[in-house]
């Protein structure tokens, strides 16, 4: 009887211990406990300045358009190397890397520095100088300056693992583990591992995506070359389960070898 009672207890700590809780699942919990909405400081959304290895898209059009073929490099390889550019081999070929300087070369204009500049001012700094030095002001220039996508790296307890680029000015992290096939079961969701190149170097932080305090964070939003880790939950490697029905499959069938044992070594 006591060695019922002794299993019977192993079994519920296995079962309490070994599954994992809903509130490891849910994202964004309001853990405050009161209905409120959250507020996002501009500071934390504040445009990106771009940095050394990131790619840029810069477009030049004017009333004639022949005037300014010579500063788009594929204009004049039609439609196809059109459809190319929005590939991310096509990106990489054809847009303007920024260099170890921190400056990309652009036809006719040479080196322009780009380091530590938003994509708006650089389109400026363009601008000015094609009008100042080539054209006037009736060519009419528009300049269009982007971000080839944002490039990012998921690894870990992710779905779809591996680096992606997401075609938009800016994404929250919620957005990157969405189009990588969101956590699996057996990820931590409330110690989200980033690490982000900053001028100076390389910057790690955690973020808890179960609790909605998270979006008030500068790492909430994404940015070009980012590095995501989901580490796994001490459940995956305990390998009782990961739902509680699976954990019950797993005790019972090691309880019924415990007891078959016993009685086996009772008889002889």
């Amino acid at each position: 009887m006591k060695n019922i009672k002794f299993l019977l207890y192993i079994f519920l700590i296995a079962i309490v211990s070994s599954c994992i809780p809903n509130k490891d699942l849910v994202y964004l919990q309001n853990k405050k406990g009161t209905e409120h909405s959250v507020e996002i400081d501009q500071a934390f959304s504040k445009p990106y300045k771009v940095q050394v290895n990131d790619i840029l898209n810069v477009s030049i059009k004017a009333l004639d358009q022949r005037l300014v073929e010579m500063f788009n490099p594929s204009s004049s390889q039609g439609q196809q190397q059109g459809q190319l550019m929005m590939s991310q081999n096509g990106l990489y070929f054809n847009g303007f890397t920024v260099d170890d300087h921190g400056n990309i070369r652009v036809p006719v204009l040479g080196e322009v520095n780009v380091l530590g500049f938003t994509v708006d001012e650089i389109r400026q700094t363009i601008e000015k100088r094609l009008s100042d030095e080539y054209f006037k002001t009736e060519a009419r220039l528009f300049v269009n300056v982007k971000l080839a996508g944002l490039r990012y790296t998921i690894n870990g307890e992710i779905g779809s693992p591996g680096t992606n680029i997401l075609y938009q000015d800016s994404a929250t992290i919620m957005e990157a583990i969405a189009n990588s096939g969101d956590i699996t079961i057996t990820g931590n969701r409330k110690k989200v591992q980033i690490i982000r190149k900053m001028p100076h170097g390389y910057e790690t932080h955690y973020l808890d995506l179960t609790d909605s305090e998270a979006i008030k964070s500068p790492y909430f939003y994404i940015q070009p070359n980012d590095y995501i880790y989901i580490k796994p939950l001490p459940q995956k490697s305990w390998g009782t389960g990961t739902t509680g029905m699976q954990t019950v499959g797993t005790i019972i069938t090691a309880l019924s070898l415990i007891t078959t044992t016993i009685l086996l070594s009772r008889n002889l």
